[in-house]
């Protein structure tokens, strides 16, 4: 179960909720006068999301939810908090309102990546430029796209902290999901980490993995596995790859080969990471592959026709 104690390095404002790699990083501000929380984690975890959400908030209600972006790990449980507290404002980046109003899954990733999430409603925008106020302080709203075109981060500069979402963990940054459409967007991932640079944060608040304050350290390796993925972008889409299955596998658990090849054919991802770069292989060879490079990683076990999650 997630701690929802006060972290050593952040203002007593802010509780940490670190929930691993299925559901994102929940960020929660108490202040004076409202409360708020960054980012809900995924739709499987809903349930244990208002549990800690309410056994932090200590009786008050739960006033706005704002989304860095709004891949299903970042927003699959704000519908059941929008349940729990019917009055809660919702505020999401620009460039997809239209797509959460009319609810179009394929559009928002849900379809592509194969993932679930259930549909919420959006109240405001969460506009780069901007600042919004969490936890009585004022937050800066930046444009942080790569990861997700549409993705923010929020700056809050007098103590320099930073919350990063995927444009940077501890260690690396989230898959490039424009890059497995065909879109050029590992430039994006830089001028982001370039942004992150210039705001010099002392104290960042990833979308997952632990909170940090080493973030020289944290851009520089970030840059090396950038400039990696740029000369050999078959290793993102690789990585890509793992990272949908391994995803998967977090959310079933243990999965057979047979239900496995299924999901994998009605993943649109799939098909696109297979045909751009590994057309060579069938569709059974490359899940196959794919399952061998989980198993060699430590990351999953297989008994028979069944991979369970490590």
């Amino acid at each position: 179960m997630p701690s929802s104690e006060p972290h050593d390095l952040l203002p007593p404002e802010i509780t940490v909720l670190e929930r691993g790699w299925l559901s994102a990083n929940n960020i929660l501000f108490i202040g004076h006068h409202d409360t708020a929380i960054v980012d809900t984690g995924y739709c499987s975890h809903a349930d244990q999301t208002v549990d800690l959400v309410r056994g932090t908030l200590q009786g008050r209600a739960l006033d706005r939810i704002l989304n860095t972006h709004l891949h299903s790990d970042h927003c699959g449980g704000n519908a059941a908090l929008q349940r729990a507290w019917p009055s809660v404002l919702t505020a999401i980046p620009p460039g997809q309102a239209d797509h959460v109003r009319q609810w179009d899954a394929y559009a928002l990733s849900y379809t592509p990546t194969g993932q679930e999430c259930p549909p919420f409603r959006a109240d405001t925008l969460l506009v780069p430029g901007s600042c919004v106020l969490l936890g009585d302080k004022p937050w800066q709203v930046h444009a942080a796209p790569g990861h997700d075109p549409h993705s923010v981060v929020l700056f809050e500069p007098q103590g320099r902290v930073l919350i990063s979402a995927d444009a940077l963990w501890e260690n690396g940054f989230g898959v490039v999901f424009p890059e497995l459409e065909g879109d050029d967007a590992f430039a994006q991932v830089g001028a982001t980490l370039d942004l992150i640079e210039a705001l010099s944060p002392q104290i960042v608040i990833p979308g997952h993995g632990p909170v940090f304050a080493d973030a020289p350290r944290a851009i520089d390796g970030a840059r090396r596995r950038l400039d990696g993925f740029v000369r050999n972008p078959g290793k993102h889409a690789l990585y890509a790859a793992k990272v949908l299955l391994k995803y998967k596998l977090l959310e079933w658990q243990q999965i057979g080969i047979p239900d496995l090849t299924a999901w994998a054919h009605a993943t649109p991802y799939f098909g696109m990471l297979r045909t751009r770069h590994f057309a060579a292989q069938t569709e059974a060879e490359w899940l196959q592959s794919l399952a061998d490079e989980l198993v060699r990683s430590g990351a999953a076990v297989r008994q028979g026709e069944v991979l369970h999650n490590v």
